[in-house]
């Protein structure tokens, strides 16, 4: 048997209205953000893999995954959210609609003249960061970019080489956001892009969950196509942006016919799991170091946005270790035959790690979770894989080497 330590809750928070949240991943508005992204001659359509000899191994009606290692070629999702971000921004700042600006028009010496000169401040574990440099050079402008200690060289360099200054410091990521953050605001010019909220601080926040909204709308409309209603849907969650983007888009794509949902987190910074434990409504954050593989969701503090979304609307939240994640990636790169091979980094794997956990454990509380939840013979799956291999190195000291194999 199996043995991690894994936790879940139902969410049982008392109902609130969540109605203006919501309204941020309205599918009618996401769609003009998806017309916004395809101006840009580096988007498209990223691959909804249907893992059907793994669904059937594991005793379910279908599997699909998104694959998010093709996006923009920086190998993950992010850059959805960033350059809508700066294009709101730049919108804002020039008076004119974010709906008359596309590609072209952002990237012209007229526009460079109009809105003068800035400098876009990030934290980030890697992927943010790369994205947000690159997003800034494609319209002339700076970045600097700041990284939570123990971040590997490798994401350093690679938002280096997309034209950002980028340091890594001593401190945890919310402590680094706050750095950041202070650093911005005395900088002529400056302007933090990130993805999670706080009071005073939800408008650029908000810009990226909607261009984030574009995957889950991809998502959706492929299934269609497919003829597939998602049952359940698997969704990770560090600041939660992603998580709640992903949320909104499908409860209001779906409307009653949502599908059951799960929030995965690592278990040293699950401050998702530990709000919805609390059971009130109201935040609980984690502070300390953080160590995690899923460096993308080592975040202790959620996105005040997108907790306003999940609280009302997903089902469950998950809390799991390293391992799990490990053997998501393993299980996705190396796949049943006849099933597509997905590269998936280490938090871009955490659902997909989680969902073979639930689908084949003896473990009582894993059977007691499936009953809940439904999940059976006829149960469709949606998993997003939000990162390719973005530490090329430490992927394969786990798929080839078995790092963190799996505890007996």
């Amino acid at each position: 048997m199996l043995m991690y330590n894994t936790r879940w809750i139902k969410n049982n928070i008392p109902a609130s209205d969540c109605a203006k949240s919501l309204s941020l991943m309205d599918v009618g508005t996401i769609r003009k953000v998806r017309e916004f992204h395809r101006s840009f001659p580096q988007y498209s359509v990223t691959p909804l893999v249907a893992l059907g000899n793994l669904a059937g191994a594991l005793g379910v009606g279908g599997i699909y995954v998104k694959d998010e290692s093709y996006r923009f070629g920086l190998n993950s999702f992010k850059a959805l959210g960033c350059t809508f971000a700066l294009a709101s921004f730049i919108a804002q700042t020039i008076g004119c609609s974010v709906w008359d600006l596309d590609y072209g028009t952002l990237t012209s010496p007229d526009m460079k003249s109009r809105l003068g000169e800035y400098t876009f401040f990030a934290t980030t574990d890697g992927n943010h960061g790369r994205a947000l440099a690159w997003a800034a050079s494609q319209i002339g402008q700076k970045s600097v970019i700041y990284m939570p200690k123990g971040c590997p060289l490798v994401r350093l360099e690679n938002i280096r080489r997309e034209g950002a200054e980028a340091y890594i410091t001593d401190s945890n990521y919310d402590d680094t956001i706050r750095f950041t953050a202070e650093l911005a605001d005395k900088t002529p010019g400056g302007v933090i892009v990130q993805d999670t909220a706080w009071e005073g601080y939800e408008d650029i926040p908000g810009w990226i969950m909607q261009g984030y909204g574009v995957m889950a709308l991809e998502a959706c409309d492929q299934l269609r196509e497919m003829g597939v209603m998602p049952t359940h849907m698997l969704i990770q969650a560090g600041v939660g942006a992603f998580a709640g983007s992903a949320q909104g888009l499908v409860s209001n794509y779906y409307g009653a016919d949502s599908p059951v949902t799960f929030v995965v987190e690592p278990i040293v910074a699950d401050c998702h799991y530990r709000s919805a434990q609390k059971g009130d409504g109201s935040i609980v954050n984690v502070g300390g170091d953080m160590d995690t593989i899923m460096a993308g969701l080592a975040c202790g503090e959620p996105n005040i946005l997108s907790w306003d979304i999940l609280k009302n609307k997903s089902s469950y939240f998950v809390s799991i270790e390293d391992e799990i994640a490990a053997r998501g990636m393993r299980v996705l790169g190396a796949p049943l035959r006849g099933d597509p091979r997905v590269i998936s980094g280490e938090s871009g794997a955490s659902s997909m790690g989680f969902l073979t956990e639930l689908l084949t454990s003896g473990d009582s509380s894993m059977a007691e979770l499936r009953e809940q939840a439904g999940i059976g013979k006829d149960s469709r799956i949606l998993v997003f894989s939000t990162e390719g291999d973005t530490d090329p190195e430490n992927y394969r000291r786990i798929v080839w080497d078995g790092k963190l194999g799996v505890k007996i």
